[in-house]
């Protein structure tokens, strides 16, 4: 019997949902690397270094040394407590290492935090532009994803009339600084939305994971306005830690017997020898912050090569690492932007549709991520693009 010629059982809904496109945008462009082609990589939030040195040193201790088994499903106690030292030294912020849980990279915080805070049925407010996995894990999971739109009328930043306009809210996602826009949420933005939170009793989830990734500007974490927020990070972007999967959860002290009993059944723990390396990982801070240097550099190189092409509506670029470029002075989608680029100048970036399914159309994001030279050279084929149509 052929393997499927019988009745195949329905599949859940859950499941269809909106892809990633910024990972299929990867795959495009590792299949025109597969075809003989040299691609200059804008199109993914990755740093194009490697972990911190005392990261690494610990890894290659940890395989010699340690067993390697599995960890409490909050972490390591003494990850924990680094992270506990980052917040003081960071924010002189007193937090304790009990409030944190160590999680499966960023991605396993969205999905622990979402569960424990919110029921099927209830509607959380998700920022858009934004990370595209809120919205499409919050309708993995039945919760109804209120799209809240912001433009350069505000800088591309939340308020609370946004709010307000969204109807009734059980939740809310926002990112300081933000992925796509690098929108930098000072105190004078955060706190009059946290205080609307607070009056409304809304549970309100706050991704800092490009704190640390700054230019000119210093943001607080949420937790210096409201220790009742649910903050997650990560070791991906400040530290260069993409593919070791390791990200952290500090949430109130209520909250913490759920998460840890989703963590035990969803993961059991995160990765032993990536928590081993994140401990390491805190004692090079120097080099994470010389990327940082290297990201504003880029940052401004690019700024300048858009302006000269004619491309210069850009949202405020504050943090992280990625410009969000309005396009529509091109006549072209961004999808089909993208397309053409990645065809005829070897450049890969991402179409906004991942970011903003309805205005997504208009705009590319940019990854300043890479090495000073990609960047230099992606910004000059682009100029010269531009002139010629």
């Amino acid at each position: 019997m052929d393997q499927y010629d019988w009745p195949v059982p329905a599949y859940s809904e859950r499941g269809a949902i909106a892809p990633f496109h910024v990972m299929e945008t990867m795959n495009a462009a590792a299949a025109h690397e597969a075809a003989g082609n040299t691609v200059l990589h804008l199109e993914v939030g990755q740093p194009s270094t490697a972990a911190p040195t005392t990261a690494l040193e610990a890894a290659r201790n940890a395989l010699e040394h340690d067993v390697l088994g599995y960890t409490g499903a909050l972490g390591l106690p003494a990850l924990r407590q680094r992270i506990s030292d980052w917040y003081a030294d960071r924010y002189s912020l007193t937090i304790d290492p009990g409030r944190i849980a160590v999680t499966t990279g960023a991605s396993g915080s969205c999905v622990l935090a979402f569960l424990a805070l919110w029921d099927a049925g209830s509607r959380v407010g998700v920022i858009e532009p934004g990370y595209p996995c809120y919205r499409n894990d919050l309708t993995t999971f039945g919760v109804e994803a209120v799209a809240i739109p912001v433009d350069s009328s505000t800088g591309f930043r939340p308020t609370v009339a946004h709010l307000e306009n969204a109807g009734p809210l059980d939740g809310l996602i926002i990112a300081s600084p933000s992925n796509p826009t690098g929108v930098v949420l000072a105190e004078e933005h955060l706190g009059p939305i946290l205080a609307w939170a607070r009056r409304n009793q809304v549970h309100v989830v706050v991704d800092e994971i490009y704190h640390g990734l700054t230019f000119g500007i210093d943001p607080p974490s949420a937790l210096a306005l409201d220790p009742n927020v649910v903050v997650f990070n990560s070791f991906s972007k400040f530290f260069s830690m993409t593919g070791w999967r390791l990200g952290w959860i500090v949430a109130p002290e209520p909250l913490m017997p759920t998460i840890e009993r989703l963590a035990q059944n969803l993961t059991i723990a995160a990765p032993t020898i990536s928590q081993l390396a994140g401990i390491g990982a805190f004692d090079g801070i120097d080099e994470c912050e010389a990327n940082v240097v290297r990201y504003r550099r880029n940052r401004d190189s690019l700024l300048s090569s858009l302006a000269e092409a004619g491309l210069d509506q850009i949202a405020p670029a504050d943090g992280a690492f990625y410009l969000w470029v309005n396009i529509e002075s091109t006549g072209i989608s961004a999808s089909e932007l993208c397309a053409i680029w990645l065809r005829e100048l070897n450049i890969a970036a991402t179409p906004g549709i991942d970011f903003d399914p309805v205005r997504g159309e208009r705009y590319v994001r940019l990854s300043v991520a890479g090495s000073g030279s990609d960047i230099d050279e992606a910004g000059r084929r682009i100029v010269r693009w531009m002139a010629d149509q």
